[in-house]
């Protein structure tokens, strides 16, 4: 075995094996298939209960851990019953997709930052029963035919609020490779809907009171895992105009009462997406935002992937910053609520906080709102701008303010005209 001695301090000699530091640099190479990360601590430390799941653990990061999550394994196993049970053999079926997963176990396994504490049978058992979880989960929300009287999750409200935060979790996610494969085993005749079209009708409304626009799934490409599927699904809706150029630095731009202040409006933005942010000619249109419990589980995971993804575009973390930089304090968060930008099942303090705190300790190569905070400084550089916006507040804010500023100013115009023809 190849050694190096080194002469240390002292005259201390110290032999280092060659080839076990060759063969460390192999195991922490990361696969270029790798996708599914556990976030890091500098990310995590402000909300850890925004990335560990809450009832149901899905892959191998989190398997086992507490009781509350192995509690859940029995709902996983009922589910996986339940799809086999539309097959005419069983026992066959479960056997197929057992040989399949284990053919691709090498390559789902890759797609794992860290090393994976699971022997290959082990491994594809959770990748199988997770992965079928998943599948009859999103059938049976699209179908409801699909769902037997005493289903565990459709049956009680608190079980689908768990799954919301829980799949989202970049922590506890089945490669899409892996779902694909399993639902293409499994699909039938009278379902035909792809599984990406299911698993944006699950999450149909996960930014929105509005259900999101949903049109053929054929164009999002090359998804990773459902973290991923959410994210490109947003982008993809980004309409041409509605999304600024990027720019290698953050440009700061005051919060939303110093922006109406100079003279710039607000308005509910018509856009798909939530990322489809317009500034046009003092008006700032921004698509409204949901804000429940779930919401900060969501944009803070979709950041925590943009994070760890070598070459991803932070979309949702220009976006974080963006909302940031608008909401200060309570102030703030009210007008975009009095506005229709924001729906809150918070308070206004609350939602400042949880603004505030969104994109700490991350990090952004290209700020996709650089064109639009540049412009929205340039029009509060502006004069006219200000002025009328004290105007509007002063004298034009109320009925009763307009009719003492139109007296006024018919007082103003009767004495002009008669000190006018006193002089004459």
């Amino acid at each position: 075995m190849a050694c190096l001695h080194a002469i240390m301090d002292r005259g201390h000699h110290v032999t280092i094996d060659i080839e076990k530091m060759v063969s460390l640099i192999k195991d922490t190479s990361m696969s270029p298939k790798c996708c599914i990360f556990k976030t890091p601590i500098i990310l995590r430390r402000l909300n850890v209960k925004a990335y560990v799941p809450d009832a149901f653990s899905i892959g191998p990061f989190h398997h086992g851990d507490g009781p509350k999550l192995k509690a859940t394994e029995n709902i996983k196993i009922k589910y996986l019953q339940g799809l086999l049970s539309r097959s005419h053999s069983p026992k066959e079926r479960l056997r197929n997709l057992v040989n399949s997963v284990m053919d691709v176990e090498k390559e789902a396994r890759e797609c794992y930052a860290g090393p994976i504490d699971y022997e290959t049978n082990d491994f594809v058992k959770i990748l199988v029963i997770d992965g079928c979880f998943i599948i009859e989960l999103l059938r049976k929300s699209a179908y409801a035919t699909l769902r037997e009287k005493d289903d565990p999750i459709f049956t009680m409200s608190c079980m689908l609020e768990f799954l919301y935060h829980d799949l989202i979790l970049l922590e506890n996610q089945v490669p899409w490779m892996v779902l694909e494969l399993l639902f293409n085993m499994t699909i039938g005749p009278e379902h035909r809907h792809p599984l990406c079209e299911l698993a944006q009708k699950f999450f149909i409304n996960i930014f929105s009171l509005e259900p999101l626009h949903i049109d053929s799934p054929n164009y999002i490409e090359d998804i990773k895992h459902i973290p991923d599927l959410i994210r490109k699904w947003m982008i993809s809706l980004i309409e041409e105009g509605e999304e600024s150029s990027e720019s290698f630095s953050w440009k700061h731009i005051p919060s939303a009462t110093s922006l109406a202040e100079a003279g710039i409006k607000f308005k509910p933005g018509k856009s798909k997406s939530i990322l489809g942010i317009k500034f046009d000619k003092g008006v700032l249109e921004i698509p409204p935002l949901l804000i429940k419990e779930t919401t900060e589980t969501t944009i803070r995971n979709l950041i925590s992937f943009e994070q760890c993804y070598p070459n991803c575009d932070a979309r949702f973390t220009s976006y974080a910053i963006l909302i940031d930089s608008l909401i200060n304090n309570a102030q703030d968060a009210e007008l975009l609520g009095k506005n229709k930008m924001v729906y809150n099942w918070l308070s206004p303090e609350d939602t400042a906080n949880f603004f505030n705190k969104l994109y700490y300790d991350a990090f952004v190569k290209k700020y996709y709102y650089g064109k639009l905070s540049g412009n929205l400084n340039s029009y509060c550089k502006q004069s006219w701008p200000k002025w009328r916006a004290v105007l509007v507040r002063n004298y034009f804010a109320t009925p009763w303010a307009i009719l003492s500023t139109m007296a006024a100013v018919i007082l103003l115009i009767l004495s002009f005209l008669q000190t006018w023809y006193t002089i004459t």
